[in-house]
């Protein structure tokens, strides 16, 4: 019960900064972005340490840098420019340090777009009511899917990825991640419905091969949660593992078909 609490505590602390930032945007939107960024970044870099890589934390913290420049203005910052800074400074450690191997290259370069670029989709939906879907369908999927995974859940979804998650759970999310679109969209009268709602459920659904990608993770890498820095749900990616796939999705369904 105690658990609990810290949990729900937590996670209406984070739910309510998150919904404050995202509502200011501008400025704000890009410092939070690049901070959860850098955060996920060494939680990330922390855990593949236990298998013993060792990844260039260096660049890959500039890299947030470059995405935070790029995102408040910057326009020489871009996005090519960031990759072929990446790349350019990958190569050149990997030849000049012999103590560096491909691997640790690879899960440099992997990390880079896993975390910060994923996160960055947040900040392109910036002043769009849309921004609002990335946060509906993924924490509405993952409550949903908590609910009724206690309460239905018999059938084992992917037990050697993530033991806890049942089929039910994941059908719960789904459809709650559609129930609290249908609510969102009436109350602000967006439309065609039937958009909004193929919208919920695909986002629903990629959302926990989100959610099973940094399971799988941590598995291999043998921790149980990337951090502590949430009480109750543990790191940064713990809690925003969804986010990372719904943030691209919804930007480019919405920028394809509703805009």
């Amino acid at each position: 019960m105690r658990e609990l609490l810290k949990r729900t505590i937590t996670g209406l602390i984070l739910v309510a900064l998150t919904i404050f930032l995202t509502f200011r945007g501008g400025k704000l939107l890009s410092y939070f972005v690049f901070l959860i960024s850098i955060i996920g970044l060494r939680e990330f870099y922390n855990a593949v340490n236990n298998k013993n890589y060792k990844p260039i934390r260096s660049i890959g913290y500039i890299a947030c840098i470059g995405f935070l420049l790029n995102s408040l203005g910057y326009e020489i910052i871009s996005l090519n420019f960031i990759m072929f800074f990446v790349t350019i400074s990958l190569i050149i450690a990997f030849v000049l340090n012999e103590k560096i191997k491909l691997t640790d290259i690879s899960i440099t370069f992997f990390s880079i777009f896993y975390i910060p670029f994923l996160f960055q989709h947040i900040i392109y939906l910036d002043g769009s009511i849309y921004i609002w879907f990335i946060f509906i369908t993924a924490w509405g999927t993952d409550t949903f899917a908590y609910l009724a995974g206690n309460l239905f859940g018999k059938t084992k979804l992917c037990p050697e990825l993530s033991p806890n998650k049942t089929v039910e759970g994941s059908i719960g999310g789904i459809l709650g991640s559609v129930l609290i679109t249908i609510l969102f969209s009436k109350y602000f009268n967006f439309y065609p419905l039937w958009k909004l709602i193929l919208l919920s459920a695909l986002a629903a659904i990629i959302a926990q091969f989100g959610d099973l990608a940094a399971s799988k993770i941590k598995r291999i890498m043998g921790i149980k949660d990337y951090g502590f820095i949430l009480p109750g749900h543990g790191g940064i990616l713990d809690r925003f593992d969804s986010i990372l796939f719904t943030a691209p999705f919804v930007y480019y369904f919405v920028s394809l078909f509703l805009f």
